[in-house]
């Protein structure tokens, strides 16, 4: 298919599949003339993948580079992967100005973790768990990592059925569908997690206004 048939079919304007082309995020088409190329139905899949990412997934093109850098690489295994995606979808903020309650934080969380055998002990003081916990305590707010067992279990049984889960027939690129879900999976449990919050808002203090 020509450019502009890729462009209708995708949705993505000329010049931005033409910047994809430039910076390497989508493969070259076949060249059939000068300045003329034409592409398949991979080039629209990958399209859709990098579109899906930079829009729901909310990661930018930096973020996207690294995964579809890790879906091409065939030394890359499932386990880096995933690590690659943890990497780039939970990046690692800076350290918080509350050194006492980021010690005890960090301790509590590690302990937590443990408890799952999530990853091993110590947490680094940069982890998001350790963050949020000493700034809840920075706020004064009585929640100990404890308070996120259910929230954990969940999480546990979320992880399971996702790697259960079977590859439709005909994927031909497993790693790519892994980055996918991985990333969507994440942003559909956060839009539950609220649904069921705005629930049992309703339910627990009625409507205020219209």
């Amino acid at each position: 298919m020509r450019i502009s048939v890729l462009s209708r079919r995708s949705g993505v304007p000329v010049p931005t599949i033409k910047y994809y082309l430039r910076e390497n995020l989508l493969p070259a088409g076949k060249a059939t003339a000068r300045n003329q190329a034409r592409y398949d139905e991979e080039h629209l899949l990958r399209l859709r993948l990098i579109r899906t990412l930079t829009g729901i997934g909310r990661l930018d093109l930096s973020s996207v580079r690294d995964l579809l850098a890790a879906i091409d690489d065939d030394d890359v295994d499932m386990a880096e992967l995933y690590q690659t995606v943890n990497r780039r979808v939970y990046p690692e903020k800076a350290q918080i100005d509350e050194p006492d309650s980021l010690e005890q934080a960090r301790c509590d969380a590690s302990r937590f973790v443990a408890e799952f055998g999530w990853c091993d002990d110590p947490l680094p003081a940069s982890h998001p768990l350790v963050h949020s916990l000493a700034a809840l305590r920075a706020l004064g707010c009585d929640a100990n990592a404890s308070f996120l067992e259910p929230m954990a279990e969940a999480a546990e049984r979320l992880a399971v059925h996702e790697l259960e889960i079977q590859l439709p027939a005909g994927v031909t690129n497993p790693k790519a569908v892994a980055v996918v879900r991985t990333v969507l999976f994440e942003v559909a449990f956060a839009a539950a997690r609220r649904m069921a919050r705005e629930r049992q808002v309703l339910l627990q203090f009625g409507t205020t206004g219209p």
